[in-house]
């Protein structure tokens, strides 16, 4: 069943059924073929884009769509209920073009960000490393500034990152300086950049269309142009895109919740054991119930930091809260959904052992959910 929805305008409207149109026709036939064979899904991001739909919390003056975060949210719910490696890689491409956006100079955001939000490109975010994954401020990737100071030589290693060898260009936080967190800046670095290399993808328990490897810099140049905002204001760039990330997981975690719900309702509905329906048990319709709670507290939760972010008001503490709320809901639904099926639930025959595989790792990244927690109690008790 749909997720009910209140949209702000009737343009938002448009957009959820234009995407719920997408998800079928383009996104649902293809998602368990695609997932099997662990291939990312590079058509379906460029009918995406196509349609505007990578580009939504950005600008219209820049090639986006110009619509606030409580819209575009949805958006991604929507897409995540049908197809989650997709819904991710949304949210991935949206935090890529995040710093030049916000920091980028008028001539970079007319010569980077119109490729960035044209739906042609795919952006992929290099943050974490194998030994610098929460503690971001260890990172020991290497930008070294030229003589002349036009250009920048990367020297290091990037982990869990998203498209890579896929995508075509890489948003790359590296050290320009031995001052932890206030030594790393923000480049962009082109996909066809001589010495950029990648590992063999991840073997991964879910996800299997989202293709994460290991990038490796072997003294890549990037021109200094490409550095964007000053030298050391990487470490602020990454951990404000990480709040508006945050959300987009959130609202992914949230339409992965919703699909496992309607796959576990509906097999309840056709299942009869002892001559009735297995729905009309009270101990699994409590279940249900129980699932639908926590579908709808995870969805109000993400769309209040939503409209708090719209509204240019702090959100960190709520993004954290809501990334917290709907992951740990996704793993709880996607659990429950798999004991509604039984043994069903238990085989590849049906999606909801993929829900529940897909669910884990998003109390995992975009800051683990201890990490949330974290970062919830130092702002609570700040002030």
């Amino acid at each position: 069943m749909p997720a009910t929805r209140v949209m702000p305008t009737g343009e938002a409207e448009d957009l959820i059924e234009l995407t719920r149109e997408i998800c079928r026709k383009d996104l649902a036939p293809h998602v368990d073929a695609m997932e099997q064979a662990h291939t990312l899904p590079r058509e379906v991001f460029r009918t995406l884009g196509r349609a505007g739909l990578l580009s939504l919390p950005y600008p219209e003056e820049h090639g986006g769509g110009g619509q606030p975060y409580e819209v575009y949210l949805q958006v991604v719910e929507e897409i995540a209920s049908a197809w989650m490696s997709v819904a991710v890689g949304v949210s991935v491409h949206s935090l890529t073009a995040y710093p030049v956006a916000t920091w980028g100079t008028p001539e970079q955001q007319a010569t980077l960000l119109a490729g960035m939000l044209s739906g042609e490109q795919l952006g992929a975010y290099c943050l974490s490393e194998p030994l610098a994954g929460s503690d971001v401020a260890s990172m020991t990737t290497r930008a070294t500034r030229s003589a002349d100071g036009r250009t920048y030589a990367l020297k290091g290693t990037k982990a869990w990152v998203s498209h890579a060898g896929h995508a075509d260009y890489y948003t790359t936080f590296a050290r320009t300086a031995d001052t932890g967190g206030k030594g790393i800046t923000t480049f962009v670095v082109p996909a066809d950049a001589s010495g950029l290399e990648f590992a063999a993808p991840e073997r991964k328990m879910g996800l299997h269309s989202d293709t994460v490897r290991q990038v490796v810099f072997d003294g890549v140049v990037v021109g200094a142009d490409r550095r964007i905002g000053e030298e050391g204001q990487g470490m602020m760039m990454a951990l404000a895109a990480l709040d508006s990330g945050r959300l987009g997981i959130a609202a992914a975690a949230t339409g992965l919740a919703q699909a496992a719900l309607d796959r576990a309702a509906a097999y309840a509905m056709e299942r009869e054991q002892f001559g009735r329906k297995i729905g009309t048990f009270q101990g699994l319709a409590f279940l249900l119930a129980d699932m639908e709670a926590a579908v709808t507290s995870a969805r109000a939760t993400y769309l209040h930091a939503a409209r708090l972010r719209d509204a240019g008001r702090p959100f960190t503490k709520q993004a954290a809260v809501a990334k917290l709320v709907c992951t740990d809901a996704a793993m709880k639904v996607t659990t429950d959904a798999v004991q509604v099926l039984g043994g069903a639930g238990y085989t590849q025959d049906f999606p909801v052992e993929r829900y529940l595989r897909e669910a884990k790792v998003t109390q995992i990244f975009e800051g683990t959910n201890q990490i949330q927690r974290l970062v919830i109690s130092r702002q609570l008790l700040q002030h």
